[in-house]
């Protein structure tokens, strides 16, 4: 792996970076027993603290750390040399931290592409603009791309940070309100059944359940651990047991669970009554329907939310009522970095046949060149390097990113001089190229 020390802005020198600051790379551990656990527990407070939540007791940090271990995570950490003032935070407290694990993206047609995962990106406000994050995060994708990684992820706090490292957006999502009066009514019939279930048994159903979900759905990333404990209510937010959460199993005819939905009542003093979806995932588009009639149906609740909810959901065209549901929020969800361009066009699977040359830009010259993209609308495609040739597009890296799994039209981008046509009509091809079987939907933070 590149090392931070040596990735740092411009206006800061070598030399001052390795003065008053020093980098740290470790795994998680998760032994109490282990000398190193004390810094991994500095390592999550100083994370707590970087988006504003509470100091964490020792329970918490205990169960995040294991759930850290089992997902393997790489924790960095940014410490500043020698002592500080009097009645500071401990030098032993990161001014910046980060973190990476490696899982599987569905990149469309059921195929997957290992991708570096970036997340509790923090830095501490007395420590910025010092370079500390374009360190970190210059030195973990070089890092990873030498790994043979062609594709790296994020799910952003704030949408303004990481588009100058070349990420772009790919999926979406919104936040939804969802009438369960009178009003409510899904057309059809339901085609499977679906029973209240202990939220335990989530723990060993949710990641059979998910695994479905995983191949189907375009831009669906794999789960980190924390997400079966969050589903079956053995964690909350506070890294307490949520004995609150509720939850319901979906059986396909063969009587196989393939869908579940776990979910909290918002309390007698919300009004409207409201039930509130923790996680809701389903393997098949049947298994999603019968979970909505399910909520539907329970009574003396008027409404339903869900906070990570598909843009294009067809719980919208399935309602007598579509007026049903209050949409708002829609926003990023998943973004992603090409790493590698070849790698990462080869991968994929083009549903049409169709030939493309694009020059692709790279501030931070990982992936820039000129290449060309033939697919024979099978599964074979071929991406060669094109020097010399004049490009049909020409586009920043992270714009690629934003088209690659086809939630995002570069006919859109062109129109918003991101993406300049070099040939006529150069954007819708890549519209048809780059299209996949179903929206790419990622309900996966990270």
């Amino acid at each position: 792996m590149a090392d931070p020390n040596e990735s740092y802005s411009e206006t800061n020198s070598a030399e001052k970076y390795a003065e008053k600051y020093r980098v740290q790379q470790f795994p998680a551990v998760a032994d109490r027993e282990d000398p190193a656990y004390s810094r991994c527990a500095a390592w999550v407070q100083a994370v707590s603290h970087g988006f504003h939540q509470h100091r964490r007791d020792d329970d918490y940090i205990a169960k995040t750390l294991r759930a850290y271990r089992t997902d393997h995570r790489e924790l960095t950490g940014v410490y500043i040399n020698g002592e500080v003032p009097e009645h500071a935070v401990g030098p032993e407290v990161p001014v910046a931290t980060y973190a990476t694990m490696r899982k599987s993206l569905n990149i469309g047609f059921g195929r997957q592409l290992e991708s570096n995962l970036v997340t509790a990106v923090t830095v501490r406000g007395t420590h910025r603009r010092k370079g500390l994050l374009r360190g970190m995060i210059t030195a973990d994708l070089a890092g990873a791309k030498d790994d043979g990684l062609a594709m790296a992820a994020l799910t952003a706090s704030e949408g303004s940070i990481y588009g100058r490292f070349g990420f772009g957006v790919a999926t979406f999502e919104r936040s939804i309100k969802v009438d369960t009066g009178p009003r409510f009514r899904l057309r059809g019939l339901a085609t499977g059944t679906v029973e209240v279930a202990d939220p335990a048994v989530l723990l060993d159903v949710a990641p059979q359940v998910f695994d479905h979900v995983q191949r189907a759905t375009p831009g669906s990333v794999d789960r980190q651990e924390y997400y079966r404990l969050l589903a079956s209510g053995a964690i909350g937010h506070d890294g307490k047991p949520d004995t609150g959460v509720r939850s319901a199993l979906h059986y396909d005819a063969s009587g196989t669970p393939d869908g579940y939905v776990s979910y909290r009542f918002k309390g007698w003093d919300a009004k409207p009554y409201t039930m509130e979806i923790v996680d809701l995932v389903a393997g098949t588009n049947a298994a999603y329907l019968d979970l909505w009639r399910f909520l539907g149906s329970i009574d003396l609740i008027d409404q339903v939310t869900w906070a990570e909810a598909p843009v294009d959901d067809p719980l919208t065209w399935a309602l007598e009522d579509p007026r049903c549901i209050d949409s708002s929020d829609v926003r990023d969800m998943l973004w992603l970095r090409i790493l590698d361009v070849p790698a990462a066009l080869s991968a994929r699977r083009y549903p049409v046949a169709g030939k493309l040359v694009m020059e692709v830009s790279d501030t931070l010259g990982m992936a820039g060149g000129i290449w060309a993209l033939e697919s024979d609308g099978g599964a074979a495609a071929a991406v060669t390097e094109a020097s010399g040739r004049e490009p049909d597009l020409c586009m920043d890296v992270a714009d690629l990113a934003s088209i690659y799994l086809g939630a995002v039209s570069p006919v859109t981008l062109t129109a918003a001089g991101r993406m300049s046509e070099g040939k006529p009509g150069a954007a819708f091809a890549a519209q048809q190229l780059f299209a996949v079987e179903r929206p790419a939907h990622c309900l996966t933070h990270f």
